[in-house]
């Protein structure tokens, strides 16, 4: 399994990379990761993270499409800042996912770790969708999910993967400067030139 775990690894990092860098073929390198990375948690008998991977793919094409042509007069999709409500609901959406579906993971499967694997699936659910529309936020969620994940996997031995989320605590990090950084360029480029 180690070596699928590697390549999956590998193309997941680009991707995350190419995502920080607001570069289009983020979306069919995840595609390729999610595919992989649903083997290695079938093997782990994590199966939240499993079934996460076939929602990762649908929401990698959306993103593909919407990156292009979600923006204004169906143009490129510039980062945005989510409203207080849609960041309330967000979050509410994560909590109350994760719970139910924790409770099914614990009564119906031998799945390791349901709760926290469930939370985990939630909120990178969430996260995920918010970086489909360019949510400045989503790095935030990740960050967060990153630091939970490096346990999680440590804990079950997915030492490679473990140092993989390690690394995108620091590409979500660089994700946020660099997205915020850019809101900052777009906004000035709108702005129209003030002439003496």
């Amino acid at each position: 399994m180690i070596p699928i775990e590697a390549i999956a690894a590998g193309i997941t990092l680009l991707a995350v990379y190419l995502t920080t860098r607001q570069l289009i073929w983020c979306w069919p390198l995840g595609m390729v990761s999610v595919v992989l990375y649903g083997f290695v948690f079938f093997q782990a008998k994590l199966y939240a993270d499993m079934g996460l991977q076939g929602l990762y793919f649908a929401l990698a094409a959306y993103g593909w499409w919407a990156w292009l042509h979600g923006g204004a007069d169906h143009g490129r999709l510039e980062v945005s800042v989510a409203g207080r409500w849609a960041r309330v609901g967000l979050a509410l959406i994560g909590a109350v996912s994760g719970v139910l579906l924790g409770q099914v993971l614990s009564r119906l499967t031998d799945a390791s770790l349901p709760f926290l694997d469930s939370m985990l699936t939630s909120f990178s659910i969430v996260g995920q969708w918010m970086q489909t529309r360019k949510l400045l936020e989503s790095w935030i969620v990740w960050i967060t999910v990153d630091v939970f994940y490096v346990g999680m996997f440590v804990y079950k031995g997915l030492y490679l993967t473990a140092g993989l989320y390690a690394v995108f605590l620091y590409l979500a990090t660089l994700g946020f400067i660099q997205w915020k950084q850019s809101m900052g360029t777009s906004r000035h480029q709108a702005e129209p030139a003030l002439t003496p």
